[in-house]
C-alpha cells in the first residue's frame, strides 16, 4: 500500500530561487561564489570553479549547499 507524497510549503526565499542565480557561501573559512544548477527541497547544487573546489577540499566542481548557508547576489 502506497501513500501519496505530502506537499510541503516552500519558504518565500526558496520559492524565489532560480537556476543560474549567482550565490556566495563560506566553507572551510573560504568564501565561494557559484551558480545554482539545481534547486532541491533543502539545498541547492552549485557549480564552482576548480580553484574554489581545491580550496574547500571537494573533489568536484559541484557541491551541495543548504538554503540556510548562502546569500544571493542581486
Amino acid at each position: 500500500m502506497a501513500f501519496p507524497a505530502k506537499q510541503k510549503d516552500q519558504s518565500p526565499f526558496v520559492a524565489a530561487r532560480k537556476v543560474g542565480e549567482v550565490i556566495s557561501f563560506v566553507r572551510n573559512d573560504h568564501e565561494v561564489i557559484g551558480k545554482i544548477e539545481k534547486i532541491l527541497e533543502n539545498s541547492v547544487i552549485v557549480q564552482i570553479t576548480k580553484d574554489d573546489a581545491e580550496a574547500i577540499g571537494v573533489p568536484s566542481e559541484r557541491t551541495v549547499v543548504s538554503h540556510k548557508n548562502y546569500h544571493v547576489f542581486e
